[in-house]
């Protein structure tokens, strides 16, 4: 490591040409390939819609649930392969459970029990699901990618990354709300299935 950091310091400009090489590639994919699937779990469209998404779910007091989320991502932060797993795994749990609950209340009246516990289920799930994300999806790919990269080109790579990241953010974000009005569970199962390809 100390030789990496030597080398750099000698070589102040890098080349894009120079991501192409076969010993850069590798890393330079898995760097980018963890944050986009960050990303496509859908954590951005779910976090800026909360409140639309927890109206849309029957709970009266939208704005203080959606609160509670910030505060439990805030609250929860802790390694590495088995938190990415559970993280993983929580996730498509949780977003399977809002699929089906948006599924069936669509066929109940308003004012049944029924709905009134599926609205609380998926609350509990969205819940759940912000937790699993802060366990290991919302940290952990940015750290794996900081380590993979040689240290030569992590700043030009890491550029990449994270350009690739904010980008599928922005086209998660920009496509929610029509995938939501489109339909009410169906996201939440697309979601899942990334948030599972990391299992």
């Amino acid at each position: 490591m100390q030789r990496a950091v030597i080398s750099a310091n000698k070589r102040t400009t890098i080349r894009f040409e120079e991501l192409n090489q076969k010993k850069f590639r590798t890393p330079l994919i898995l760097g980018i390939g963890l944050l986009v699937l960050q990303q496509l779990s859908g954590i951005n469209g779910i976090l800026f819609y909360a409140s639309s998404i927890f109206k849309a779910a029957g709970l009266t007091n939208s704005d203080l649930a959606t609160c509670a989320l910030g505060v439990i991502q805030v609250c929860i932060k802790a390694g590495r392969r088995i938190l990415l797993i559970i993280s993983a795994a929580g996730m498509t749990l949780s977003l399977l459970a809002v699929t089906v609950v948006f599924f069936l209340k669509d066929s109940m009246s308003h004012d049944s029990d029924m709905y009134y516990i599926l609205s609380m289920v998926s609350l509990v799930a969205l819940v759940a699901y912000v937790i699993a994300f802060s366990f290991g999806m919302g940290a952990i790919p940015w750290i794996i990618m900081s380590e993979i990269l040689p240290v030569s080109i992590k700043s030009l790579a890491g550029s990449f990354a994270t350009l690739a990241n904010w980008l599928t953010s922005f086209g998660i974000t920009m496509t929610a709300n029509l995938l939501l009005s489109w339909s009410a569970g169906g996201p939440y199962s697309s979601a899942s299935l990334f948030s599972s390809i990391r299992l």
